[in-house]
Formats: C-alpha cells, sequence, structure tokens
C-alpha cells in the first residue's frame, strides 16, 4: 500500500487513525448499549480479530476502556486496566463527549491518569458521541 493510500486510511478509518495495528489483541471493557459499534467493528477490521471481553485470562496489547462518570472511580477503573496489558501496552479511554449523558472534565481524566501512573499522549475524536484518550504506561528504565 502507498504512503498516500495510508494516509487516506488513516482519515476514513477511526481505528487506523487510534493506531490499531493487525494482530493486537485488544481487551474491550465497560461495553454498554451506547458505545459506538462503527468503531468496534473498525477496530476489529483493523486487527484482524475479534475483541476480547473482560473474562479474557492473559495479557492484551492495549485495553478499549469505555467510561462514563456515573462507571465510578476512574482512577480505580485505569489501575485495573493497566494489569491486564503487557509492558508499554496501551489504554483507549473512550469517554462521552461535551453535552453527552456521562460526560467526564479532561482535567479529571488527565488527574486520574496521573494518579494511576499513566500518561496522556493524545486524545481525538473517536465517534459522533465519544472521544478517545491515549494513555500509556511510563517507559520503564528511566532514571
Amino acid at each position: 500500500m502507498s504512503a498516500t493510500a495510508d494516509h487516506a486510511e488513516e482519515r476514513t478509518n477511526p481505528a487506523a487513525r487510534l493506531g490499531f495495528e493487525p494482530g493486537q489483541v485488544v481487551q474491550e471493557i465497560g461495553y454498554d448499549d451506547d458505545v459506538d459499534q462503527d468503531l468496534r467493528e473498525a477496530i476489529e477490521t483493523v486487527i484482524g480479530q475479534d475483541l476480547v471481553d473482560e473474562d479474557y485470562d492473559d495479557v492484551a496489547d492495549v485495553v478499549l476502556l469505555w467510561f462514563r462518570d456515573e462507571d465510578g472511580d476512574l482512577t480505580d477503573a485505569l489501575v485495573d486496566a493497566i494489569g491486564l496489558i503487557d509492558e508499554g501496552g496501551q489504554i483507549w479511554l473512550m469517554t462521552p463527549k461535551t453535552g453527552r449523558d456521562g460526560y467526564i472534565e479532561p482535567s479529571d481524566i488527565n488527574e486520574a491518569a496521573q494518579t494511576a501512573g499513566l500518561s496522556q499522549t493524545r486524545s481525538i475524536n473517536a465517534g459522533k458521541d465519544w472521544t478517545g484518550s491515549r494513555l500509556v504506561t511510563p517507559k520503564s528504565g528511566k532514571r
């Protein structure tokens, strides 16, 4: 595939924009009727397999965490998610957009991520009703 085609896919395929790659194991947490089905299907297309659910008993490359304000403590959810990924893995935190039920303030997301020991590297429009925040674990061997 050409570089131009890659860029075109990144613009049209939300999973490609999020950086999902073929062969990755993506564990989905917080699934409910309100999640973005188009995004889920796009991720499955890119990774070439189904998303694994909360009962998956091995480590994942990426956790896809759907989280709404009423879902409880975000820091606890992030700490739990860290335990599900390999070192160097990432968490895509999906939260409702501004004005939607379950909206979470960006400052609350940043605070919860920092408390959980994660760094927020970017946020994107992840669908009609969802914002995605990419959270990563610190690289080991620092200092």
